[in-house]
């Protein structure tokens, strides 16, 4: 074995050696700065190991330029020693001079192109000059001449992610995968690489890999769910958060990621009892609890929570605004009144605690002043489009719909362009049976904002009711559900499409879904009635009418002869 290829451990050895007692020939580390003497009995090897533990030495009294000194003499002696080259860029490297560093490391790979501290120093050394495309040559060579190397296979693998290259990232974490099959990092990256192809449940495959290796690993764990939650496994994703949180209590993002699914699939309370137990005594948390609260109808606890907040933060103008919401769900109006009277004309809840105030106004009463109040601050604020929208939606409440139309439309003409103006004249002239003007207003919506779920839902449901254009109606639809999954009344449109088409199945499958998320709405327990009765399913539909009966005091003619005809045909007396 020749003096290049030393083994390391000697090298600790001798520097420890170094610092603890005086070798022959070698000087105190508190003299180190004195010249070096070289006896007769020294070997060459001898005086350049001597020089490279003098050089650590100089290095850990912080003496970084003195050690560069000394290694350029151990060179010097030995300017073919790949190891002394090798050493030397990483002392250049401490220095951040890269590339005099890289110039080393390639003089040592020259002298020995197998040398692999050398070649991954290099490979190091280019990723940090952002050469990543010259990088990736050198990491290579070392997998070639080291296949174990777990994080070189890496720095390859996320060099073709970021580059969208994921043949390649897949066939080079297969490769780390095979080579080192306890790497969790390795089924890790896999996963991420397919989750970014979208092949999901392949993902999910190696998400589990990397967890049978090492189950407390968090971002597997999270990045696990997001894509179980991708694919509609939403238990599954819940199951995997709350694991999680075994391993990490006190894991925030996950903790309010977890009370946030919940809240999805309206599991409320959990979601309640999650962030009470778990999410802290911030001040973000607690307005979260109140939020929840509110939804819950436990006004009086969302009025506490939402009080102590202002406590703490007097100037929190979103929390007064939820702390007067909640008196006004529990009909405490003149509290509701002043506290949306305290929202500074500043703040960007005024203009909804003005709208809400307007409604106050008229539920005890005034609609009169309620409207005063709108129409001032279309005064006051002219090129302001909520205040607008305010004033028609209030006219609209109190079923004044052309004078809602002429208040848009006495709008300027950059203001009226708004999709949310748009929407509105929609509404507005749908209220007073101009359809031909409604079905303009939404489609000028959809030119101007093409994803706008709402404005589909309009068109489609007013198509479906006037029994014409059902294949547009149906394409309108389809889309608006594609944006929102989960919105039963746009589910139900798009179930009365089917209805009215005679795809009855179809239909049945949507509403019946469409019921369960809008809470059994009256409308839509019609519709799906509608649609049992017409595949005969007299059975299913004649509760439904019944439950409809009882929702509704006004009972129509129309409905009593439905439950008649059940009656009827499913033998019910």
């Amino acid at each position: 074995m020749t003096k290049k290829y030393l083994p390391l451990l000697c090298l600790t050895l001798l520097i420890n050696a170094c610092a603890t007692e005086h070798a022959p020939g070698v000087a105190p580390a508190s003299e180190l700065g004195a010249p070096v003497v070289e006896t007769a009995a020294t070997s060459r090897a001898g005086h350049d190991m001597y020089l490279f533990a003098l050089a650590r030495l100089r290095a850990a009294e912080g003496d970084q330029e003195g050690a560069l000194i000394v290694l350029r003499q151990a060179l010097q002696g030995d300017p073919d020693s790949p190891f002394l080259h090798t050493t030397m860029a990483q002392f250049l490297l401490q220095q951040n001079r890269a590339e005099e560093a890289l110039a080393e490391c390639q003089a040592a790979i020259k002298i020995d192109p197998a040398f692999l501290l050398a070649q991954q120093l290099c490979g190091n050394i280019l990723m940090s000059l952002q050469r990543e495309k010259e990088a990736i040559q050198y990491f290579r060579k070392v997998i070639e001449l080291d296949p174990a190397k777990e994080e070189v296979y890496l720095h390859v693998a996320i060099f073709y992610l970021k580059n969208f290259e994921y043949e390649q990232a897949v066939d080079t974490l297969k490769s780390l995968v095979k080579a080192v099959p306890e790497s969790p990092l390795g089924y890790y990256y896999l996963a991420k690489t397919y989750d970014q192809m979208r092949l999901p449940r392949e993902a999910l495959t190696y998400y589990k890999k990397a967890l049978d290796l090492k189950p407390d690993f968090e971002q597997a764990l999270i990045e696990m769910g997001i894509s179980q939650e991708t694919q509609g496994l939403l238990d599954d994703a819940i199951n995997s958060y709350k694991y999680l949180l075994d391993i990490n209590p006190s894991n925030a993002n996950v903790i309010q990621h977890l009370a946030q699914l919940y809240i999805q699939q309206k599991r409320l309370d959990e979601a309640l009892a999650l962030l009470r137990q778990k999410g802290g005594n911030s001040l973000e948390n607690s307005r979260k609890i109140g939020l929840l609260l509110l939804e819950l109808e436990r006004y009086d606890e969302a009025v506490q929570t939402f009080e102590d907040i202002l406590k703490a933060e007097p100037t929190a103008q979103q929390v007064r605004f939820y702390l007067a919401t909640a008196f006004e769900e529990m009909e405490a109006e003149d509290e509701a009144i002043a506290e949306f009277q305290k929202i500074p004309r500043e703040s960007p809840y005024y203009m909804d605690a003005i709208g809400h105030l307007a409604y106050l106004y008229k539920e005890k009463g005034n609609a009169e002043k309620g409207l005063a109040l709108l129409q001032e601050e279309v005064k006051q604020q002219p090129s302001r489009v909520e205040a607008y929208l305010h004033l028609a939606g209030f006219y609209e409440s109190i079923e004044r719909f052309q004078d809602g139309i002429d208040t848009l439309i006495s709008m300027d003409e950059k203001l009226q362009s708004d999709p949310r103006v748009l929407f509105r004249l929609g509404i507005l002239y749908d209220k007073i049976g101009k359809k031909a003007q409604s079905v303009a207003m939404m489609k000028k919506v959809l030119a101007a904002t093409p994803e706008d779920a709402q404005a589909l839902n309009y068109l489609g449901y007013t198509y479906a009711e006037m029994g014409v254009n059902l294949e547009e109606a149906l394409g309108y639809l389809k889309k608006a559900v594609t944006l929102k999954p989960n919105d039963g009344f746009i589910l139900d449109s798009l179930g009365w499409t089917y209805f009215k088409m005679k795809r009855y199945n179809e239909a049945i499958a949507q509403l019946e879904r469409a019921a369960e998320l809008s809470d059994n709405d009256a409308t839509v327990l019609g519709h799906l009635a509608d649609a049992y009765c017409a595949t005969r399913a007299y059975k299913k539909a004649l509760p439904l009418y019944k439950k409809i009966q009882k929702m509704e005091p006004e009972q129509t003619a129309e409905l009593a002869e439905k439950i008649k005809h059940c009656r009827q045909e499913s033998g019910e007396k």
